[in-house]
């Protein structure tokens, strides 16, 4: 078996068995429904870029610097955005509402090269991966990035 991210994931949120706190219960004193929307964020950016990463060098091997670009390219507000519309016909009640709690938080600053309708849908997109994260989620964060991979492969 190759080391990824979901398995990672999983891995992590294992526990003894005689404790009583299941697999998919979040860490210890992180209640990820607790966070704001952009700390959710803050988690989900590292999350996205990790799966990201990972997706990219599934490929095969590159010189770094085209990788960077690809990996550039993949987390930027605007395919960000894309990736969020994606996925929405795909999420539950519960996970449009993480979403739309993320898209609808108050950003500090939008860069010039998102308009501000992707750069809400980013943090929306963020928002849910690092709160299905902190749920220990990682079947779904799994199913979600597969869809957006998909996705994106049958727009080109």
């Amino acid at each position: 078996m190759t080391w990824n991210l979901i398995s990672f994931i999983k891995r992590k949120r294992r526990v003894a068995p005689e404790t009583a706190v299941s697999e998919a219960d979040p860490p210890a004193g992180i209640s990820p429904d607790e966070l704001t929307p952009l700390d959710l964020a803050f988690a989900g950016d590292a999350v996205y870029g990790l799966l990201v990463r990972e997706y990219l060098l599934k490929g095969g091997s590159r010189p770094v610097k085209e990788l960077h670009t690809l990996a550039v390219e993949m987390v930027r507000a605007e395919a960000q955005a894309k990736a969020a519309h994606i996925i929405m016909p795909l999420l539950s009640p519960n996970e449009t509402a993480v979403y739309k709690r993320g898209r609808n938080a108050k950003v500090g600053g939008i860069p010039k090269s998102a308009t501000p309708g992707e750069y809400h849908s980013a943090t929306g997109l963020e928002t849910l991966f690092g709160w299905l994260y902190l749920n220990g989620d990682g079947d779904r964060i799994e199913k979600l990035f597969d869809a957006i991979c998909e996705g994106e492969k049958n727009e080109d």
